[in-house]
């Protein structure tokens, strides 16, 4: 049978089906059936289809969606032993025309959708009556036999069907210690029964006999449980007392909670139990302390005001501050920054500039790329060895020579170069390594500061090296330029020095 399949049970209201009820105002169901996280009920007061759907709104649900042969079942029951027919969900919207290809011939449920596993249309899909028009605005009755029939919705049905959603769970039905009577339950959209499997959060139960009244709640971790405004323990022979531990009697005899050993009853609803270890910042084991622990916080924390759990503790209130420039508090921490044109360097807000101081360059220092590189003035360029310093450059046969500004004396050219006087001003000219023949049979082409050895593959050589009593060329790609002290250029420096020797 689908009724202990489903655990669905039938609500037998102790209310008149009659018709008095003016339409807006939320009636009193007739029947009820609760599966799971769904409720289901039906009222048989006459109204038309947007009439229904307010009401259905007023408890906190909609106008009954059937999408499969389960919600089908369930209407059985509503409907068992009624006459008439009452409204579904179900409409064709105005100015949409019937389909009759789809499953729902174009009809939508009241949540928007035609999602549906299961129809049910009366005469193979078309209505008993030929004179029903072919678009909406149309809605949809279901009869005792179970089929769907469209009618006008601005037409009164003999009832209609609603649908309750509870998607954080139910509570199970409570049993009392004998010879206590059931429990009298009151669910959130008006039905009244004393037999139910499941009970949607907001019900309200009512036991006279252990005088005790308690609700079905929504728990601070989703689930659905029983409970009370009032704190503390209730009889211990319904549902544990409400206590998360154990529940048993004080030195006055009343009903009380105890937790388990490291737990402590939390003062707010005296039935829950803390874990006073478990929050952030609170490491395992806990000191003993009364009848649960309390917490040794780590660093970055504080005991929290009843001294069982810890707190993040804000460093950038700390006088003198954490940091130079900025502070941002995190859990347990914290974290530095600094101000526009600053960089945090070793825990340190420096200015762009500072990271030249550090570089220590020769000449200037610039950001390239967001990183800071030593750079030359004109007429020099880096050092390879050492790129901090800057050495002179000339990439031409002749460029002037680099003076003592005050005496015009004591002058330095590139290397690759030596110092010439043209016409009264001092220049550095090339030296031509070609003429001293270090190309061999190579053909040898000269560049400023130094020189090229052209080899037979098309390949430019430089200086050769003797290998094994034998004199090979070193073999480099054709626009390599040659740095260092060639042969040519210590031959141009010798000359030089000759020079000035016989001149003196």
């Amino acid at each position: 049978m689908w009724l202990p399949r489903l655990l669905l049970v039938t609500l037998a209201v102790a209310a008149s089906p009659g018709r008095g009820t003016a339409e807006g105002a939320p009636p009193a169901p007739s029947d009820a059936q609760c599966l799971d996280t769904t409720c289901f009920a039906s009222f048989w007061e006459a109204r038309s289809f947007s009439a229904a759907g307010d009401a259905c709104e007023g408890g906190g649900g909609h106008l009954m969606t059937v999408r499969s042969t389960v919600e089908a079942e369930a209407i059985a029951l509503l409907l068992r032993g009624r006459a008439g027919s009452a409204w579904l969900g179900l409409r064709l919207p105005e100015g949409s025309c019937v389909q009759p290809a789809k499953q729902l011939r174009g009809f939508q449920w009241v949540a928007g959708d035609e999602r549906t596993d299961y129809a049910a249309w009366a005469s193979n899909g078309t209505n008993a009556t030929s004179e029903a028009p072919a678009c909406g605005p149309r809605c949809v009755v279901v009869t005792r036999e179970l089929r769907w029939r469209e009618r006008a919705c601005d037409t009164a049905a003999d009832g209609f069907l609603c649908e309750y959603s509870y998607p954080e769970g139910t509570c199970a039905r409570l049993s009392p210690p004998p010879p206590d009577t059931a429990a009298a339950y009151l669910l959130p959209f008006g039905a009244r029964e004393t037999d139910l499997a499941a009970l949607p959060p907001g019900t309200t139960a009512d036991l006279p006999g252990l005088g005790v009244s308690l609700e079905c709640q929504t728990r601070a971790d989703g689930s659905a449980g029983w409970g009370r405004a009032a704190p503390g323990a209730w009889d211990c022979r319904l549902a544990n007392g409400g206590c998360e531990g154990q529940c048993g009697r004080d030195s006055r005899g009343r009903p009380s909670c105890t937790c388990p050993e490291g737990r402590a009853l939390r003062e707010e609803d005296g039935r829950s139990c803390s874990a006073p270890c478990a929050g952030p910042g609170c490491p395992l084991p806990c000191l003993p302390q009364d009848d649960a622990g309390a917490c040794v916080c780590m660093e970055g924390y504080e005991p929290d005001a009843g001294g069982r759990g810890c707190r993040d503790v804000d460093d950038c209130q700390a006088e003198p501050g954490p940091c130079e420039q900025q502070c941002v508090n995190t859990e347990g921490g914290f974290e530095c920054r600094c101000f526009a044109g600053f960089e945090l360097v070793e825990g340190r807000c420096l200015e762009d500039q500072q990271r030249c101081f550090d570089l220590a360059c020769q000449h200037d220092c610039t950001r390239v790329e967001g990183r800071f590189r030593c750079t030359c003035y004109e007429g020099f360029v880096p050092d390879r060895r050492k790129p901090h310093e800057c050495v002179l450059f000339c990439n031409q046969s002749q460029c002037p020579a680099l003076c003592d500004p005050h005496t015009g004396e004591s002058c330095d050219c590139p290397e690759g170069f030596v110092l010439d006087t043209k016409n009264g001003t001092t220049v550095c000219t090339d030296i031509d390594e070609c003429g001293s023949g270090y190309c061999g049979d190579l053909k040898c082409v000269n560049t400023p500061g130094s020189y090229i050895c052209s080899c037979p593959d098309g390949k430019f050589c430089l200086e050769e090296e003797e290998s094994s009593g034998e004199t090979e060329p070193t073999v480099l790609p054709a626009a390599s330029p040659k740095y260092g002290l060639s042969r040519g250029m210590l031959v141009g420096i010798a000359v030089s020095v000759t020079v000035v020797v016989v001149l003196l």
